[in-house]
């Protein structure tokens, strides 16, 4: 239907005389439309060649390339993606490898310093206890020694005192007895 519509209007408007190709206009004057149709069919064949052979393969070569741009731009992102997860992985594994080196650190140096405080507190505690037997010694015997000198204090004493209250000097070795019979009943409260 529409070519029959086409070849009514080409009919027409070959067989009537068109009003603008009498005013001048000779693009509606139908003896130059063979020479428009040959040059308005080379004009678009020589635009439509050039633009296929020269225009179109850099167009479609530079869409090419960017397509490969952002193909391997999206290559290596998933790469680096992957190289960050592979390196974050390896980052929590080498923390958690620190933190349990630095609890196994924690609790053998708190053995050892235990150990040490343990050492160091037995010995502290035999030098105290030797210091004690030994202070236990020094006033056993500054008892000892107290007791004589007591002895001598206590007869110089009481010849001393008998002698001012008779008036009479007694004898030491009597005095020196008595002394010393009354030190040996009562030297086991002292001792």
């Amino acid at each position: 239907m529409k070519r029959y519509l086409r070849l009514l209007i080409a009919l027409v408007a070959t067989n009537t005389d068109l009003f603008a190709a009498e005013a001048g206009m000779p693009q509606l004057d139908p003896t130059y439309w063979a020479s428009q149709a040959f040059w308005l069919i080379l004009v678009f064949s020589i635009l439509y060649i050039s633009i296929l052979k020269f225009y179109l393969p850099k167009i479609k070569d530079n869409l090419d390339n960017r397509e490969n741009k952002i193909k391997e731009d999206l290559e290596n992102a998933n790469k680096f993606k992957d190289q960050s997860e592979a390196k974050a992985k390896e980052y929590e594994s080498i923390l958690e490898k620190a933190k349990k080196e630095v609890l196994k650190i924690h609790f053998e140096s708190k053995i050892i310093l235990d150990k040490d405080i343990k050492s160091k507190k037995e010995s502290m505690e035999k030098e105290i206890e030797k210091e004690i037997l030994k202070a236990q010694k020094e006033i056993l015997e500054l008892k000892k020694n107290s007791i004589s000198s007591i002895q001598n204090i206590s007869e110089s004493i009481a010849s001393n005192i008998i002698e001012n209250i008779s008036g009479d000097k007694l004898n030491e070795s009597s005095i020196k007895a008595t002394v010393d019979d009354i030190t040996k009943k009562n030297i086991n409260k002292y001792l």
